[in-house]
């Protein structure tokens, strides 16, 4: 009778065991920095039509009408063609406010916990894979950077009838997300330069990524196909590679954020 005993006292002992590794395995990372408050909701106004803003500095994060997609690639410090989930996250827009307790924080600081928000209000699941893709890399031109400090007054003339398109940014980041939509390549920086600038950019829609020799050709039209027009209007050039890129894949992202 006290064998039995001392035999279930013991299955009892280790199921517990058991038990209890089992929940310290499955124990939830604890969670990063989180926004003070923090607006989230869906524009149903706008619907995703005309403008769109997205900006994050001095401890506040805000979107106006902006495309989820947009918001998920700000937050991981990527542009939109590392970003592979549901076709919808471009046309479905949102607003948010979303502020820290310190003000003093930076854009990079501010990017975990727009993360965080991400996966509370949207319930997102995502993780990283490597894949090699075909690329352009940015790169300054021989002759030298052409684009202005960000506050410089730069005259800009265009005429919508022309059949050239005009692109404005202050970022190259921005740059090379617009080049990216263009050549149908993801485009990296390599340029190696910080800060803002005055980024005006126009050219034809005909483009031949199809075409590496275009890289080093010397076109009189500035204001030609993206590859020539990169390198006459702002001093920079895109040179065709192959490389191994970290892609975000969105396991699971809802379009009905959570209240507020």
């Amino acid at each position: 009778m006290r064998s039995t005993f001392s035999r279930l006292l013991l299955a009892m002992f280790l199921v517990g065991g058991l038990i209890g590794c089992g929940l310290r395995a499955q124990t939830t990372p604890q969670s990063g920095p989180r926004f003070d408050v923090a607006s989230v909701r869906r524009n149903e106004a706008a619907a995703c039509s005309g403008r769109w803003d997205f900006s994050a500095s001095h401890g506040l994060v805000t979107a106006e009408n902006a495309p989820l997609m947009r918001i998920v690639s700000r937050a991981f410090n990527l542009t939109d063609d590392r970003v592979s989930g549901p076709g919808w996250l471009n046309s479905e827009c949102y607003d948010i406010r979303a502020k820290a307790s310190s003000s003093n924080l930076l854009d990079r600081d501010l990017m975990p916990m727009l993360q965080e928000l991400l996966r509370d209000r949207f319930h997102l699941m995502s993780h990283f894979e490597s894949e090699k893709r075909p690329v352009f890399e940015l790169v300054v031109d021989e002759g030298g950077i052409k684009m202005h400090p960000d506050g410089d007054n730069v005259p800009v003339s265009w005429a919508k009838d022309d059949g050239r398109t005009l692109f404005m940014a202050k970022t190259l980041r921005d740059l090379c997300e617009r080049l990216g939509k263009v050549t149908g390549r993801p485009v990296i920086d390599k340029t190696g330069l910080q800060g803002k600038y005055v980024i005006v950019l126009t050219y034809l829609p005909a483009i031949r990524t199809d075409d590496p020799a275009v890289q080093s050709s010397d076109a009189s039209d500035p204001g030609g196909d993206i590859f020539s027009a990169v390198r006459e209007q702002l001093g920079l050039r895109l040179v065709p590679q192959h490389e191994a890129l970290d892609i975000l894949k969105i396991d699971r992202i809802e379009k009905i954020p959570t209240e507020n």
